[in-house]
């Protein structure tokens, strides 16, 4: 079976997209951010590029100016692993993105509970 080279084309550019981190990100992207460098993932929209670095305005509403390697493109979908601020009290729980939807989310969580909530309230590893 021939694979059409457009199809090919864009398939290698997704695969390259999630192996160095954000390659080529513009404004408007969504993307997850390394907010103040952590180990955590935080999703958010790129405001502004310049040279090395982005103006990141997070789902939570935080604001930063990242390193183009503290950005890794998007890639939550169902299925995936996150943690979440269960209820927005301040404790991370871990659990399963159940439903998708812009930024609501849908997380079923390892204890058994279940929230739908909003990605502001979510990281990933």
């Amino acid at each position: 079976m021939r694979v059409p080279f457009l199809t090919f084309a864009l398939a290698a550019g997704v695969m390259m997209a999630g192996i160095g981190g954000a390659v080529a990100q513009t404004k408007g992207d969504w993307v997850l951010g390394r907010y103040k460098g952590g180990d955590y993932w935080f999703p958010g929209v790129i405001q502004s590029v310049t040279d090395s670095k982005a103006v990141v305005v997070y789902d939570d509403g935080d604001k930063e100016t990242v390193t183009l390697s503290n950005l890794r493109p998007y890639d939550w979908k169902v299925g995936g692993k996150v943690e979440c601020n269960y209820k927005g009290a301040g404790k991370w729980y871990s659990g399963v993105i159940a439903s998708l939807d812009a930024e609501n989310i849908g997380i079923n969580y390892d204890d058994g509970d279940k929230e739908k909530t909003k990605t502001g309230r979510c990281r990933s590893k």
